[in-house]
């Protein structure tokens, strides 16, 4: 095995040293569960385990906070609490699901990413019971998808379903640490566009694909809740090292993502829906190229050019500069409007267009 990057031997050195001097304060661990999703077969539990102060006398700990338990309402929702965790390295989990209780740890970073095979669950909504030591128990959401289910939704989430201004370094950093999560705008008709595909195809997945961090999940959740859109696991991502460098690639993450549902979904063919403002339809392009028959059809949100300018400092796409754009939408359908409203007409005529070919 290849020896860690530098990055994470410094990263896990300073866990050691904050799980140390926290747990010498009396911190104790607190499980943070993810929606995760499976098939008849097997579950994929997310999941993750942090370090938190104890409560003290006359304080009432609040399961469902982003941070340390003891916040107001409002600073709750401030993102940059998110960031600032204690992981719990190595700790023992266990997961229950439906018939199956299997053991694991959490991993350097404190997240638990489990396969639990043999849970005998029909298809639908379920929960999967997680323990820890001195922690307590959580439930984690469990979508499992039937056997013979074909369709299924793939969503972006920045500037798709939700107005954040990324990339731009300083927009994107006042938008996730320091605006509250209610000031944050929603893509106008993208949650109805979901909700009536789905009503088309009931028991589909829907998933939430973003380079985003997993520290802004329970905000995520919340903000989609909030407006409507479907449930579904959110594929997130952890900022910071790896063992192979000091900073993950997005691009990367998607692309990886992708091909893993693909791989254990082989009979759905999925609507890939993203924006024009980062790398979206190349990546969605690319994706259908290398997996012929498993995209039914690209939904691209335009942006306007001010969000152009915001996003990456030009008034337009950077599908512009790409040649190839059309290469793939030969075999693929590509929908494009500036909201939900104009996307899921297109849509509709292109997937039943494919139906009557088909």
């Amino acid at each position: 095995m290849a020896r860690p990057h530098a990055a994470s031997i410094v990263e896990d050195a300073w866990h050691r040293q904050v799980d140390s001097v926290l747990r010498g304060r009396g911190w104790q661990t607190r499980i943070v569960a993810h929606t995760g999703y499976a098939t008849e077969d097997w579950a994929r539990v997310l999941g993750r385990v942090l370090l938190t102060r104890r409560p003290q006398r006359g304080e009432r700990a609040d399961v469902g906070a982003t941070t340390a338990e003891l916040r107001s309402a409002e600073d709750e929702r401030r993102g940059w609490r998110a960031f600032i965790t204690a992981p719990a390295m190595n700790v023992p989990v266990t997961i229950t699901l439906g018939d199956k209780t299997v053991h694991t740890r959490t991993d350097r970073s404190g997240y638990i990413d489990t396969k639990v095979r043999g849970h005998r669950l029909a298809p639908g909504w379920h929960e999967a019971r997680l323990t820890s030591v001195d922690a307590e128990d959580n439930t984690a959401a469990v979508m499992v998808v039937g056997a013979d289910e074909t369709f299924g939704l793939i969503s972006d989430i920045d500037d798709t379903v939700i107005s954040t201004s990324l990339p731009r370094p300083m927009i994107a950093a006042w938008n996730t640490f320091v605006k509250s999560e209610n000031a944050r705008h929603v893509v106008p008709g993208m949650a109805t566009m979901y909700r009536d595909l789905l009503a088309e195809h009931p028991g589909a997945p829907m998933v939430y694909l973003s380079t985003g961090a997993w520290n802004t999940a329970p905000t995520l959740t919340r903000f989609l809740r909030r407006h409507g859109y479907p449930p579904g696991p959110l594929l997130l991502t952890d900022w910071g090292p790896t063992n192979t460098g000091w900073f993950r690639s997005g691009q990367d993450h998607k692309r990886a993502c992708l091909h893993r549902l693909a791989n254990e979904f082989p009979g759905i063919r999925w609507v890939l829906v993203g924006d024009d403002g980062q790398h979206d339809p190349k990546i969605y392009g690319d994706f259908a190229e290398q997996r012929p028959g498993t995209v039914a059809a690209i939904a691209i949100r335009e942006l306007t050019p001010s969000e152009q300018v915001l996003s990456h400092g030009i008034p337009v796409s950077l599908e512009e500069f790409t040649p190839a754009r059309d290469r793939h939408e030969k075999e693929v359908p590509v929908c494009r409007a500036g909201d939900g409203y104009g996307l899921v007409r297109l849509l509709q005529l292109a997937l039943g267009q494919r139906a009557r070919e088909s």
